[in-house]
């Protein structure tokens, strides 16, 4: 086996997707990903009774009514949106302590009944172990990087293996450190000048590894692949797999975006065993699927004390009532249906639609308050897809449960203009004039951090 096929191999071991793959200049077989992701399609869409799902949007569809839409005139067909303080039996939530006792738990089962998934009573204890450990110099600054595997016991089913994969760079003899954890797809040495995102616009700065060790911290990758594949092909391996000893999901068992999130836990507990981080001072940021699974992982784990969410779109922080971009029926296809609990896809069909939904994304928001939170997008032209003004509105319709519990939301329901970002709140809001990434972000974001988190 030669170089690239074995890499290739290993990769897909992890759970890296076909389009990925390419990335790294590889051939994977799409028609046979594609054979098993049908085949676990159509087994949900069975066990929901449902006849057709609605096609998704598609750009580039000759037939004008699968278009997206960008006219802000037409992208708000549903007037009323879920209030989140008021609870499903209709009584306004007055005070913290109702937030806490019952308007968040009842959030919570909705999202993990309808939307997310559950983690299953029986998941497995994860071992993580130190793989490797290097000095690093990173222009200048004395660093250590650590390598680490999380295996999971797989005894319920010895034929599918789960090792989480992830490493943290440190200052050399650094102790208690706030950490920066990012959602990657290859976790090892870093580079002092790697890109760790895709700059469509502006020069090349420095990488947010970087950025973060000038400060003193850790900046952590976890590798959602190791997790669990992106993609329906993989629902029977992975953690979500294992779970289910290699048979297809019941409809309210996990998807990808709340499997990626309990990862994210599960280094947490492993920062809480090593003295050299401070686990109540650790940050998650992804941008786009994995900017989803950021919302999600703060959302649901409220030791994670900041979010830096970063073109998250439908499925993170933009409305499922908005018709802008990307739709309920693309999230429901069978492209991206892996990420969501099964039960999710009947919105996606007929009678459904996304109004018949309890819930909205400001309340996915909500459940961070009052941890400091920043949703952040790019250029309109950029990031269109992911909905910019959606991803605006939420953060705005969350603001009144930050204020219950005594932080700072965004003061406004009025778009701010690029470059000028609602940062003063523990809820904050910034557009940055780059395309579809968080670079440009980044250090507003560390600031952002040191203010609410490092510094209190």
């Amino acid at each position: 086996m030669n170089k690239k096929s074995l890499l290739l191999s290993s990769l897909l071991i992890c759970g890296l997707d076909a389009a990925h793959a390419q990335f790294f200049g590889m051939n994977v077989n799409r028609d046979s990903i594609q054979k098993v992701t049908n085949a676990d399609y159509a087994d949900m869409i069975a066990k929901l009774g449902i006849a057709e799902p609605r096609p998704g949007r598609d750009p580039n569809n000759p037939d004008a009514n699968r278009l997206p839409n960008y006219d802000e005139l037409m992208a708000n067909p549903f007037v009323h949106y879920p209030e989140a303080l008021v609870t499903f039996d209709g009584r306004k939530v007055k005070n913290a302590k109702m937030w806490n006792k019952v308007r968040r738990p009842e959030l919570v089962k909705y999202f993990e009944d309808e939307v997310y998934g559950h983690i299953p009573d029986n998941v497995p204890a994860v071992n993580w172990k130190v793989v490797s450990e290097e000095k690093v110099d990173m222009n200048g600054i004395a660093c250590v990087n650590r390598v680490l595997s999380g295996v999971v016991d797989n005894s319920m089913c010895p034929s599918i293996t789960v090792e989480i994969q992830a490493s943290i760079l440190y200052p050399e003899g650094a102790k208690d450190v706030p950490v920066i954890v990012e959602y990657g797809y290859m976790a090892g040495r870093p580079s002092p000048f790697a890109m760790s995102f895709v700059r469509q616009n502006g020069p090349q700065t420095e990488s947010w590894q970087m950025m973060v060790v000038k400060r003193g911290w850790a900046a952590a990758t976890i590798v959602t692949g190791s997790i669990q594949a992106d993609g329906g092909q993989g629902l029977r391996s992975g953690i979500i797999g294992l779970c289910n000893k290699g048979e297809y999901r019941k409809p309210q068992d996990w998807g990808a975006l709340r499997a990626w999130a309990w990862g994210t836990s599960k280094l947490i507990d492993y920062m809480e065993s090593d003295a050299t981080f401070d686990a109540t001072k650790v940050a998650i940021e992804g941008v786009s699927r994995n900017g989803k699974a950021s919302l999600v992982a703060m959302a649901f784990d409220q030791r994670i004390a900041a979010g830096f969410i970063a073109s998250s779109g439908k499925g993170g922080a933009a409305g499922w009532r908005r018709w802008c971009g990307e739709s309920v029926e693309n999230l429901t296809s069978s492209g991206e249906y892996h990420w969501m609990a099964g039960s999710f896809l009947k919105y996606g069909a007929e009678p459904l639609t996304a109004n018949d939904l309890k819930i909205d994304q400001h309340e996915l928001i909500a459940l961070c308050a009052p941890r400091p939170c920043l949703i952040s997008a790019g250029r309109f032209d950029a990031d269109k897809w992911q909905d910019v003004m959606g991803m605006f509105m939420m953060a705005a319709k969350a603001s009144p449960v930050y204020e219950l519990l005594g932080a700072k939301g965004l003061g406004t329901d009025v778009l701010p203009r690029q470059d000028e970002g609602l940062m003063d709140g523990q809820l904050a809001y910034r557009q940055h004039n780059g395309g579809h990434e968080a670079g440009p972000n980044w250090p507003y974001f560390l600031d952002f951090f040191q203010k609410n988190v490092v510094d209190k």
